[in-house]
């Protein structure tokens, strides 16, 4: 019987010993802003772990929406996660070549919300793989399409309403992911048309704090006190946002690490809230 998959990271060397294990997917998640210069799909191509599969996050998103990287509805989920060829049984393993996962947890966090548990992130992604001189494999790689069954849970994801009223009643605590400097509005956002600055009341906590040198997840007692430090109480509802819903869910990755498992993400994020005549927003550093 296959090993379980430790959850919600997985270590480089616990891959290496289980790759090629039938039932047990990998996936490249690799997604980067335009400002980097980087093609994810060309990197995938030159290089990635052997058998990956590539998710292509612009793609399989919601192509219906005006806003970037929506979560698609449920039976376009399940279509296009089974056209991958990712079974309802199988475990799944997503990493990116960030160093600081940027994406990755995105595509977890997408997994989780379709009701698929077995998922986790690879500690340290492709950049810790590579400088332990683990094998690549270049081209690309297909598997066979497979039935994928989307049990959705919405209280893991947040609209933009229903952080209006949050708002109002303070029902939850968010938390962004952004630099600190597109936080206070200090810094230009990298996406045309929006405003500088962030919801009213919100904490900044930047994604690449999460992370030390090598790209992995900080011990679980110096991601509490990053938490803490950033004015989050972690005995009470969070939930967490950024640009455009992406870099939010490392937030979560690192929350879920600590064994809190409801947090949730706002999709549409400053894309959303962020736009000319939205609603208030706050700039400077948190109060």
């Amino acid at each position: 019987m296959p090993d379980a998959l430790p959850k919600p990271i997985v270590s480089t060397e616990w891959l290496a010993a289980h790759l090629g294990e039938p039932g047990l997917v990998v996936l490249d998640a690799s997604w980067y802003l335009a400002a980097m210069q980087r093609d994810a799909q060309a990197e995938y191509a030159a290089g990635h772990i052997p058998g990956a599969l590539f998710w292509d996050i612009d793609r399989l998103s919601d192509g219906q929406s005006s806003l970037p990287h929506m979560l698609p509805d449920p039976a376009s989920l399940a279509r296009d996660i089974g056209a991958l060829g990712i079974a309802d049984g199988d475990r799944v393993v997503v990493y990116d070549g960030s160093g600081v996962n940027l994406s990755a947890p995105r595509v977890w966090w997408t997994f989780r919300i379709a009701g698929h548990d077995e998922v986790a992130v690879l500690d340290g992604g492709l950049t810790r793989w590579k400088a332990e001189g683990r094998a690549l494999e270049v081209g690309t790689v297909s598997r066979p399409a497979a039935r994928f069954t989307v049990r959705l849970r919405p209280a893991l994801r947040k609209s933009e309403e229903e952080m209006t009223a949050a708002l109002v009643t303070g029902a939850w605590q968010v938390v962004d992911a952004r630099s600190s400097g597109r936080f206070a509005g200090t810094e230009p956002e990298p996406r045309p048309g929006l405003r500088g600055g962030h919801l009213p009341g919100s904490r900044s906590l930047p994604f690449t704090e999460l992370v030390g040198p090598l790209g992995t997840l900080l011990p679980a007692a110096e991601l509490r006190a990053r938490y803490e430090r950033a004015g989050i109480d972690l005995a009470r509802p969070i939930v967490a946002t950024c640009g455009s819903g992406v870099t939010a869910c490392a937030l979560v990755l690192g929350l879920h690490r600590l064994g809190i498992h409801d947090t949730a993400v706002y999709d549409g994020s400053w894309s959303e809230w962020g736009r000319e005549a939205g609603p208030p927003i706050e700039q400077g550093p948190p109060a």
